[in-house]
């Protein structure tokens, strides 16, 4: 499915230890993605209070991660890093398969994005 390097589940585990110590319940980072148009895919990451029905659960450095079915597809091969650069540090996510082909061949150019509002 995907991977977590062992730097973003580390900065994970720091995130769900604060978050749990300020009264709130984490049980894992949820990652989604939707369809997107040049730039390939648009992810989404969020701190989930429990795993839903259907979702593909895995475990990086005792970090849960969950993805559910609808994003399953858009996420195989990725791979979620967290990188500190003197400019800033955050998550990265890379992946291989996302070109302008697999998001639907959106015809970008010279004058923009011709998507059609996909």
């Amino acid at each position: 499915m995907l991977t977590v390097s062992e730097n973003a589940a580390k900065k994970l585990g720091e995130v769900i230890s604060q978050q749990s110590q300020h009264g709130g319940q984490v049980y894992g980072l949820r990652i989604s993605a939707t369809p997107g148009c040049c730039s390939g895919p648009q992810y989404g990451l969020s701190l989930a209070k429990q795993a839903e029905q259907g979702d593909w659960e895995g475990e990086f450095c005792g970090v849960k991660v969950l993805v559910d079915a609808e994003s399953a597809a858009l996420l195989q091969g990725v791979a979620i890093d967290y990188v500190e650069t003197p400019q800033g540090a955050g998550f990265t996510i890379s992946n291989p398969s996302a070109t302008p082909d697999a998001a639907g061949g959106c015809g970008c150019g010279s004058g923009g994005c011709g998507c059609g509002g996909r």
